[in-house]
């Protein structure tokens, strides 16, 4: 990255979906349709004046995720990300309470560094616990299939499951 685009200034800004939506559900359709034209394998950004910038891969990912989000009615935010993240803002992006957070931290949950009074956290680490959070959840509910299947209750009246765990609860010797 040049020196000079490091120094430009960048602003959060959240973009909110209009009423009329179909420009994006319009442009999510190239975006994907992209993929399908040879003569051009390389995602290209044309501005309304008719410059065309081509875009890495990684670049067409995000648009494409935000596209998606903005077609689902969804506001999204860019923001730019330090490396570092206080633990506000880390606990921030991972939808928990800041003591929740310390309490990872102090447990080594989360690797942070602590260069004066306040902690710091890498926001790949942050990331990583995050993907790692996610896939034991995804495990787990694999998990709680199999059991339901294995035990025949996948298919179950929730009305007599709820029924028979009462009464187990009333007579926990049965």
């Amino acid at each position: 990255m040049a020196a000079s685009a490091r120094n430009e200034p960048v602003q959060d800004e959240t973009y909110l979906p209009r009423e009329d939506d179909a420009e994006i559900i319009d442009f999510l359709s190239a975006l994907r349709d992209r993929g399908r034209q040879p003569a051009d394998p390389r995602p290209r950004l044309t501005g309304p004046d008719g410059q065309s910038v081509e875009l890495p891969e990684s670049m067409f990912q995000v648009l494409l995720q935000v596209a998606k989000a903005m077609k689902a009615g969804l506001a999204v935010t860019v923001a730019p990300h330090h490396l570092t993240l206080s633990t506000q803002e880390a606990a921030d992006l991972l939808r928990i309470s800041r003591t929740t957070l310390v309490r990872l931290l102090e447990t080594g949950a989360i690797p942070f560094d602590k260069p004066s009074r306040h902690r710091k956290v890498r926001l790949d680490d942050l990331l990583e616990y995050r993907r790692r959070q996610r896939s034991q959840a995804e495990l787990a509910f694999a998990d709680m299939v199999a059991d339901t299947e294995r035990l025949g209750l996948y298919d179950a009246d929730p009305a007599q499951v709820k029924a028979a765990l009462k009464a187990a609860r009333k007579n926990p010797e049965a």
